[in-house]
């Protein structure tokens, strides 16, 4: 074991590690001994600090295989390593770094039998749980004939949120998905099953990993203890993102030594929704009594006037460990608030402050729109698409892709359109009992009327029964009959499709939020067919998810995205669009203090995304049909600020057609 002093001076490295980082990073990394908290702000260097201690502990004679370096991703243990690798020499290749979920299955290999668990458990990915979720979801509903059971993905969902935060079936069910608690006994009966399921054929799910890993560590002290002195050092990424069973994991895991520091910083927590406990980062020194506190507050990727903003907007949390974001960098414009007409006025002034960044040389891939949700970038794709501006949409629905968007499209198609069979395709297989057979044979005999959609109210035909197709009946005769407007026929269209939507899909109430936001798009418009052509345009192909990654630098596309997914990335101009107060901070977050604190975050999350430029913009007088009330403020976040802080604009577009 390497004597303590030669771990407290910097006079035999070979790395200069007081010119290559700043006073507090280097803090961080020359203190070894006992717990940290290193508070580490937007753009600080985290990962550079994280990757001299490594080298750090290695160089002044620490065992690597005593050091267990944790993260969210094995991508981020890789590059972590391989940076210290470059940094020092091979010997870093030797530490032990991973997830913990990986880090939980090296362990139980070992010491499954401690449990009465055989070593060979095989492991399910999501795709294997929820199949399994779907064979016994299937095997309750036969026997109940329960047909408005949540699909396996919300029940996969719920079973995960609940044991990651360590709370019943129950209380998830009734924060998150209020409109399943009627399906409550069904739900739990199915999460048994899937525990019983595995227990009995040795499966273990991502979540049994940490359980496990959890019950040895409490009802094994030996082995504990064992596995506490295999690692002199443990240093955990995003601490702010962990949850309850893996804050109790490191508690277990570091021993007498208590040689723990965890990076991370309280002011980007913003996965509570994913089971992270806020909490968490903040009884670190409870946990952990003797912690040093340190603060990592140079940034290196912001100008110092979008600093000020951001220092302001999360200045307002109540429960935060203070900080003061400052740079070296000179010059910078102060952040822009944009107050716009209505949601196409915002679209429009997008639109052409792209256009002008362009012209000044920023290229696509240098620019940002993040939104609070998914359907607020709607409108903005049709005008992009308009304008022929290349984007890339993150995390969400795009707008013309999702399947109960494509629905209400496909029904003013046959509209617009009667000979359209993929349309009437879609709209007749929503209906219950219409197969891809009986869809053929009315299509064929509505053809055959020679008299538009409305064919389907005069057809003879034994295909046209049911309870379901005489509500589209009705649908269409009511349209055809009062010659309704477009907004009002689309209106009729959504009322008849509700039904149809909830039955689908477990999201019903997010995804009705989506068809008010394609009824407000609608009420700009007084012709049909100009309309769908809008719909139409093609947007760039591209797959979405929860991340984002760069393709290449040639791929110069705009990139919109949700502000989760934007996390831990940086573009030289960012929009934060619908910076409106109840739909950013969102309605239900008003009800509880903890989720408005949590949209505070996600506020300077993706403000502290800019490098260069950053405007807010929010369209004025929006009319929220679900709350019966007009919005016209901007976000109380950024709302208030004085114009030395934050520019007040106005877009000065018009829009309507």
């Amino acid at each position: 074991m390497p004597d303590k002093s030669s771990l407290s001076t910097n006079s035999k490295f070979q790395i200069q590690y007081e010119a290559q980082l700043n006073a507090s990073q280097l803090e961080a990394v020359m203190a070894t001994e006992g717990p940290m908290l290193v508070i580490a702000g937007a753009g600080s260097g985290k990962t550079r600090t994280l990757t001299y201690r490594v080298a750090r502990l290695v160089e002044g004679g620490v065992a690597p295989s005593s050091i267990l370096l944790l993260t969210f991703t094995r991508k981020a243990a890789q590059q972590m390593l391989q940076r210290a690798t470059r940094l020092l020499d091979r010997r870093c290749e030797n530490v032990a770094g991973g997830t913990f979920h990986s880090f939980g299955n090296l362990i139980l290999r070992k010491y499954a039998g401690a449990l009465g668990i055989h070593s060979n458990f095989a492991i399910f990915d999501r795709v294997d749980a929820e199949a399994l979720i779907s064979l016994l979801r299937k095997e309750i509903t036969q026997t109940t004939k329960n047909r408005s059971l949540p699909r396996k993905h919300t029940l996969a969902n719920i079973f995960s949120r609940a044991v990651n935060k360590m709370i019943p079936i129950d209380d998830v069910v009734y924060d998150d998905y209020p409109h399943l608690t009627d399906e409550l006994e069904s739900i739990n009966s199915i999460f048994h099953s899937y525990k019983r399921y595995k227990s009995e054929n040795n499966f273990f799910d991502f979540d049994d990993l940490l359980i496990y890993l959890l019950q040895l560590l409490r009802t094994h002290p030996d082995i504990r203890n064992r596995i506490a002195s295999s690692y002199r050092y443990v240093m955990v990424d995003e601490y702010q993102d962990t949850n309850k069973i893996q804050a109790e994991i490191l508690y277990l895991l570091t021993g007498d030594n208590n040689n723990i520091m965890v990076v991370g910083d309280d002011s980007q927590s913003i996965y509570a929704f994913r089971g992270a406990n806020f909490r968490n980062i903040m009884k670190f020194p409870e946990m952990f009594p003797g912690t040093r506190i340190i603060a990592l507050e140079e940034n290196y990727r912001s100008v110092q006037p979008i600093l000020n903003l951001t220092n302001i907007i999360i200045e307002q949390a109540k429960e935060k460990y203070s900080k003061n974001l400052f740079t070296r960098k000179s010059g910078g414009s102060v952040p822009v608030l944009v107050e716009a007409q209505d949601e196409n006025d915002q679209s429009l002034f997008i639109v052409d402050k792209i256009q002008q960044l362009g012209r000044q040389g920023i290229e696509l891939n240098q620019i940002a729109v993040l939104f609070r949700a998914g359907y607020h970038s709607f409108d903005l794709e049709i005008e992009l698409s308009r304008a022929q501006l290349p984007f890339i949409k993150v995390g969400g629905f795009k707008f013309v892709e999702s399947a109960h968007i494509k629905d209400v499209l496909a029904h003013l198609r046959v509209i617009s359109n009667p000979k359209d069979r993929i349309s009437w395709y879609r709209i007749l297989l929503l209906i219950e009992k219409v197969g891809p057979a009986t869809a053929q044979k009315i299509y064929n005999a509505v053809i055959g009327e020679a008299s538009g959609y409305t064919g389907l109210l005069t057809v003879k035909s034994k295909a046209i029964a049911g309870a379901g197709l005489k509500r589209l009946k009705d649908l269409f005769s009511i349209i055809d009959t009062y010659a309704l407007p477009l907004e009002k026929m689309a209106e009729a269209i959504i009322e008849y499709y509700l039904p149809i939507l909830k039955d689908r899909y477990d999201d019903h109430p997010k995804r009705t939020k989506d068809l008010e936001q394609l009824l407000t798009i609608m009420e700009r418009y007084n012709n049909l067919e100009q309309f769908l052509t809008d719909m139409a345009l093609e947007p760039p192909n591209t797959a979405m998810g929860d991340t984002f990654t760069v393709e290449t630098p040639a791929d110069d596309r705009l990139v919109l995205s949700t502000i989760h997914s934007a996390k831990g990335l940086e573009w030289h101009t960012v929009f934060i669009i619908w910076a409106l107060d109840g739909r950013f901070p969102s309605p239900h977050a008003l009800h509880k203090e903890e989720d408005l604190e949590e949209e505070l975050r996600l506020m300077y999350v993706a403000a502290t995304r800019a490098r260069e430029n950053l405007y807010f913009t929010y369209p004025n007088q929006v009319y929220d049909r679900s709350l019966g009330i007009v919005l016209n403020s901007p976000s109380r976040f950024i709302d208030m600020m004085s114009d030395s802080i934050l520019e007040k604009q106005s877009a000065g577009y018009r829009s309507g057609y």
